[in-house]
């Protein structure tokens, strides 16, 4: 059995080693799927889409308006604290791939029942670009 649920969150960031545009600071309207596989419990869920929201809000709520930022970037990261801009420190380039993958990070991370057996994220940069990752738990 599987289950899915989209979130979605605005975000900044850039690509600094980019030979194009995206090596200029920009943003996303980025959308998130969840996917998880596994054995309903004895009522048929296999996961409570709310209990999944509440895993996803808490992670969500940290990039909204927020701008990812490679630890290494510590000139951006100066004129962010200079602005009081949000921002999500990383030590990583905050391509789709990378941003996928300290999703699905965070979500491993969080209290998924036992009956979970496979994790899928996919992670849309646009409406037509996306990156995902899946692992079994």
């Amino acid at each position: 059995m599987k289950i899915a649920k989209e979130f979605s969150w605005e975000m900044g960031h850039r690509l600094p080693f980019h030979e194009g545009k995206c090596k200029n600071l920009h943003g996303h309207s980025y959308k998130c799927m969840v996917e998880l596989s596994g054995k309903p419990d004895k009522n048929g869920m296999l996961l409570d889409y709310y209990d999944l929201k509440k895993i996803m809000d808490p992670i969500i709520e940290e990039l909204d308006h927020s701008f990812m930022v490679n630890s290494s970037d510590k000139e951006l990261i100066e004129i962010l604290d200079r602005l009081k801009s949000n921002k999500v420190i990383v030590d990583f380039d905050s391509t789709a791939e990378n941003i996928c993958l300290y999703l699905m990070d965070k979500v491993r991370r969080s209290s998924l029942p036992t009956n979970i057996e496979e994790l899928k994220v996919r992670v849309l940069e646009t409406e037509n670009t996306y990156a995902e990752e899946s692992c079994k738990l």
